[in-house]
């Protein structure tokens, strides 16, 4: 009788994992640029065409430009950073708690993460075990019940100072955009450069949003453009009315 192993002949297949989740597997730091930056583009652009429909002093338009923006930005940064320091506040608030439990009833905490273990699909033997390895280190201990019982990432929490300055930029480098042609110009000829730019921008922004949702990047800049060229030509219209309304 022979000692060898009998091999079944069977074909291996290789599959080859291509990364395609491109910027969606990225963190939220590029959806929130392209966030800023459309809502910066599409608030000045309104607001800059709701003035021009209303007066056709190029002065006017320039002054209520660069005063949206401002007051965007800023109203942008500071929201963002109350948002993301509270928010921090509270992720090390339930982290210290964490702590101080790891410290006082392990125990307990072992039983929670086996039974968080055992939802997932693992026996109970296994995931006894397993929160028992994860108990001996007490840092990645705490790691480990912050991500499985709280879901939080330790690495992630944010920096109130960072999601503000780029929060205040990002809306700058959108909101810019119309006001722009009236710094060079005035009239009809800094209305329609503020006009084209705004509608390049626009469209842009479509296409860099279709990065972050899949979509066809001609529909996604075509539609960025119609959404906020109707926002335009409906303050543009309500502008004038008040305008004529006001001087007739």
């Amino acid at each position: 009788m022979s000692n060898q192993k009998s091999e079944t002949s069977q074909p291996v297949i290789k599959v080859e994992h291509t990364e395609r989740h491109g910027i969606n597997a990225q963190s939220g730091t590029l959806r929130a640029a392209v966030f800023g930056v459309n809502d910066g583009l599409v608030s000045n652009l309104s607001l800059v065409m709701g003035i021009a429909g209303a007066s056709a002093e190029s002065k006017f338009v320039l002054l209520a430009g660069v005063a949206g923006l401002l007051a965007g930005a800023f109203s942008m940064a500071a929201g963002e950073f109350i948002s993301m320091k509270v928010q921090r506040e509270v992720f090390e608030n339930q982290i210290e708690v964490e702590k101080r439990e790891l410290a006082t009833i392990p125990g307990e905490e072992i039983a929670e993460l086996t039974k968080i273990y055992e939802s997932k699909g693992i026996p109970s033997e296994s995931a006894a075990q397993m929160s028992e390895a994860v108990m001996k280190n007490q840092q990645f201990a705490l790691e480990t019940h912050a991500r499985e019982e709280l879901g939080i990432n330790l690495d992630e929490l944010g920096s109130p100072w960072g999601a503000s300055v780029s929060s205040f930029l990002a809306f700058v480098g959108g909101a810019v955009i119309p006001v722009l042609p009236y710094f060079f110009s005035d009239g009809q000829t800094a209305f329609w450069w503020s006009v084209g730019l705004s509608g390049a921008g626009l469209f842009g922004v479509g296409t860099m949003l279709s990065f972050i949702t899949g979509k066809n990047r001609l529909y996604s800049g075509l539609r960025m453009l119609l959404i906020g060229g109707l926002a335009a030509a409906v303050t543009y219209a309500v502008g004038y009315l008040l305008g004529v309304s006001i001087v007739g």
